[in-house]
């Protein structure tokens, strides 16, 4: 598969989701983007803005195996991951794999669950495996967790700490439609004569793998890689943050820019790729200086204010 090929299929995709979907393009592409550089997708959102539908959608039109898991605080990792449970006719313990044993993992709410029940995802979401019991089992590939959260609720729930944070190669946010697009929202309702949503697949989890393949093939500029460096130092430098971007990042900046090149039919990175994905692939993972909480600074200003200060190469 080509580059041309990304860019073709991912065009396709992304079209028949936006028949559900209205105005959300670019988080959507971001979405995109992240399934095909391998990554997983924290949505941060206020209620009924399309972040289960979203998932709902991708697993639709890339036609992969779909399973919802609510996030509650009672949920146990064995509710997760599967169980060992002894079958009297064998007389031996055999393995119950849970939902976690689908291509794509809606982890709605996650923030709702323990800290032990949210690390039970981590095994899984790095090395695409799980381990129960000693015994390690490969998970479906591709393997993406869409993760969802609300941020303005805090009583019962737990905050996601950094490890598991870190883990999500980018958090995205859908925000309001305008007036315009909420009254295409219920106009393309009244045509549907249903609630539910029902997408043709576009594709297959065989070429979802060979265009991950393909991202290979796009070709990054020396200047480039060095203006992504400078964006992850510079999280490390700021004087309004304590723990600045790890390697991870400065890996997502990649990863990502390669991505959104290939869906633009371009086998070569541009800045624009680089400074398009910078928020999304780095705010979330720095940790700020508490007093700054107050004052409600968020890692996206911090990153936008790297972007505006770091020169960019002229790559041409």
């Amino acid at each position: 598969m080509t580059v041309d090929d990304v860019a073709t299929r991912g065009e396709a995709i992304l079209s028949q989701i936006e028949q559900v979907i209205v105005g959300k393009h670019e988080p959507l592409a971001l979405m995109l983007a992240s399934i095909l550089a391998g990554g997983h997708v924290l949505i941060e959102d206020y209620p009924g803005l399309a972040k289960t539908l979203a998932a709902r959608c991708f697993s639709q039109a890339l036609n992969l195996t779909f399973k919802r898991i609510q996030f509650t605080p009672d949920l146990l990792p064995a509710d997760i991951l599967g169980a060992y449970l002894f079958h009297r006719e064998n007389e031996e313990f055999l393995f119950r794999p849970g939902p976690v044993f689908a291509q794509l993992i809606l982890a709605d709410e996650i923030n709702r669950a323990t800290p032990k029940t949210q690390s039970a995802l981590l095994e899984a979401m790095q090395e695409g495996q799980v381990t129960v019991e000693g015994a390690t089992h490969p998970l479906p590939q591709p393997f993406v967790v869409i993760a969802t959260q609300n941020p303005i609720e805090y009583e019962g729930t737990f905050p996601l700490p950094e490890a598991q944070l870190d883990r999500f190669l980018v958090r995205l946010r859908f925000g309001y439609p305008d007036l315009d697009q909420e009254v295409e929202i219920l106009r393309r309702r009244i045509e549907r004569r249903a609630e539910e949503v029902a997408l043709a697949p576009v594709t297959d989890a065989a070429e979802i793998l060979a265009m991950r393949a393909a991202l290979e093939a796009v070709y990054v500029d020396p200047d480039l890689l060095q203006y992504m460096a400078e964006l992850v130092h510079g999280t490390r430098r700021h004087g309004s943050v304590a723990v600045g971007a790890s390697p991870r990042g400065t890996l997502a900046l990649l990863r990502m820019s390669r991505a959104r090149a290939a869906l633009a039919g371009r086998d070569f990175v541009i800045p624009d790729d680089v400074k398009a994905v910078a928020v999304p692939a780095l705010a979330h993972r720095l940790i700020l200086s508490p007093d700054l909480w107050a004052r409600d600074v968020r890692g996206e200003d911090i990153v936008a204010e790297l972007l505006a200060q770091v020169p960019v190469p002229k790559v041409g």
